[in-house]
């Protein structure tokens, strides 16, 4: 099969991008090493979102709070 001049232009665009893509995961590369406080690449480690873990005294208090609540509830009409 024989390559046309449009076939010719796409990969020679193709390779242009590859090497571009190359160039600019070096450059992303470095950028991250110098935002790591340490020099290493990893991401900073977040603090976890969500719910507050409870002591088994707040536990108490809750589960006497709802009984309350339940029986208020429940007792009028």
């Amino acid at each position: 099969m024989k390559e046309t001049s449009l076939d010719m232009d796409l990969i020679k665009t193709i390779e242009e991008l590859r090497c571009e893509k190359q160039r600019l995961d070096r450059v992303i590369a470095s950028l991250e090493e110098l935002t790591a406080p340490d020099g290493s690449a990893d991401p900073p480690i977040r603090s976890r979102r969500g719910r507050k873990s409870m002591s088994p005294e707040e536990r108490r208090e809750v589960s006497a709070r709802m009984k309350r609540y339940w029986a208020n509830r429940l007792a009028s009409p």
